[in-house]
């Protein structure tokens, strides 16, 4: 059973083409009453119905992790859990199990965030799943632009709220400055007034455009190569 049950899920077969497009449908409906501000008892139908589906999807694929990760069974079970997808499976359950948000503030915080079963549909795109095992493949030298970003937006930070006291009340307010010039978006709602603030501000924001294009090589890049490994 747990076979067919697996063959279901992960298989190009009829069978698994057939419960992919039932699960895509399911996600659809279930985003739907996201788009509306009103509540109406058809939504909160939808809403049941289409958690119910989901969690039954989580636990089955739960109980077949072993097969999915042949080469650790003896801990397939414990790191399903942890997986990427089961994450995103379990963020798009957790707001709407009600009796949870009634009794714990965690749970409800979570019932802010229904918007995350729309990264449901993300287990269901092949171009994602492309660009996963990209990430997957040059996960080091992604790890190293992290480290240099993360470096340099605290370093902008501290130089930043040493140079403009006035215009930041805290080091956090530095840090966020550092991010959104780093990303070269500049909301404005926070900006340095002196001259040498400026020049930093100015620097950063060259140092940002550097920064941000070399994750964005090395992702095309690796696409690329997959692509042509298609072909």
């Amino acid at each position: 059973m747990r076979e067919k049950i697996y063959q279901m899920l992960e298989s190009d077969k009829k069978s698994g083409v057939c419960y992919d497009r039932f699960m895509l449908v399911c996600i659809v409906c279930s985003i739907i009453p996201l788009c509306f501000k009103e509540t109406t008892p058809l939504f909160i139908w939808i809403d049941r119905v289409t958690v119910a589906v989901f969690i039954a999807d989580y636990l089955l694929r739960w109980i077949t992790a072993d097969m999915k990760y042949q080469a650790k069974k003896g801990i397939a079970f414990l790191r399903y859990p942890f997986s990427f997808f089961a994450i995103v499976d379990l963020l798009s359950i957790l707001p709407s199990l009600t009796v949870l948000n009634s009794g714990f503030k965690l749970f409800r915080l979570f019932r802010l965030n229904k918007a995350f079963k729309a990264l449901r549909l993300l287990r269901y795109s092949k171009s994602f799943n492309l660009i996963l095992s990209v990430i997957k493949r040059e996960k080091k030298g992604l790890l190293a632009v992290c480290v240099l970003a993360g470096g340099y937006i605290m370093l902008s930070a501290l130089i930043m709220f040493q140079v403009e006291p006035d215009s930041f009340e805290t080091f956090f307010d530095a840090v966020y400055w550092a991010v959104v010039t780093l990303t070269t978006v500049g909301y404005g709602d926070i900006y340095p007034t002196s001259d040498i603030g400026r020049v930093v501000s100015m620097l950063s924001s060259f140092m940002g455009i550097a920064i941000v294009a070399l994750p964005t090589g090395i992702i095309t890049a690796g696409y690329m190569n997959e692509l042509n490994k298609d072909k």
